[in-house]
């Protein structure tokens, strides 16, 4: 797959304590290199809540152009044709239910067009559901507990467990899916962290608050084993802290 992937376990403007300000946000709009980019953000896996599309629109204002795919034609919205995913700089998956999205997505035959996009210079970035469509394989609980999936896009190879520590049973379970091949090995994210793709291999991973980890998850005989993976953790631009480097490992 050619083309960049931003993959957020949590974080951005949906999980924002106060004004949807994000540093992971910032740096997925520089990403574009443009002052004002176009982003589109595609709210299918929560059957597009409106609160959802409503506060990405506010998070997301004056600094960007802004558009909402409404696969489900919710007002204001309606319904677009998808090829408009084409034009943006930027398309950003919200979270929600990964199997409800993967399906939707394949009959309005975004599967391909994302591909297509990105390989045209669209930066895909999302979160949670957002974060395991991109993949081969991923941890989901979209059918209520949480579940192994092997039925992603596979723009990047392997397995996704977002919310890594921030949600119960979440690494548990996903080192047990790798230990015993049910899962093919992959990454694990943090809330407030992400891992940024490049053409399918890692460009780095970047966290907004400090002590969220990532860590790439192999099986090694019958055991799954974390490695972790140096996290940059991303400065205010108000602020003349130093970025500073969390993590043992390099990329």
């Amino acid at each position: 797959m050619k083309g960049t992937v931003v993959a957020l376990g949590g974080g951005g403007f949906s999980m924002s304590e106060s004004d949807g300000s994000s540093l992971i946000d910032d740096h997925i709009l520089d990403l574009t290199g443009t002052t004002k980019p176009r982003v589109c953000f595609v709210p299918t896996a929560s059957g597009d809540a409106d609160g959802y599309s409503q506060r990405f629109e506010s998070a997301f204002a004056g600094r960007a152009e802004t558009s909402v795919l409404s696969l489900f034609c919710h007002d204001p919205w309606g319904y677009t044709d998808p090829s408009m995913l084409l034009e943006q700089d930027v398309v950003y998956v919200g979270g929600g239910s990964t199997v409800n999205l993967l399906a939707v997505w394949r009959l309005h035959g975004l599967d391909d067009l994302l591909g297509e996009a990105a390989a045209n210079g669209t930066v895909l970035a999302g979160i949670s559901a957002g974060m395991n469509c991109w993949f081969d394989a991923s941890s989901t609980d979209s059918y209520g507990p949480l579940a192994p999936l092997r039925d992603g896009l596979g723009f990047v190879t392997g397995s996704a467990c977002p919310h890594y520590l921030g949600e119960s049973g979440r690494r548990e379970k996903y080192l047990r899916w790798v230990a015993s091949g049910e899962l093919p090995g992959g990454y694990a994210v943090d809330d407030y962290a992400a891992v940024v793709f490049r053409d399918g291999e890692v460009v780095e991973a970047i966290s907004e608050k400090t002590e969220h980890p990532v860590y790439r998850v192999m099986r090694v005989g019958d055991d799954a084993v974390e490695e972790p993976v140096a996290v940059r953790l991303l400065a205010s631009t108000t602020s003349s802290s130093p970025e500073t480097k969390l993590g043992v490992t390099s990329l």
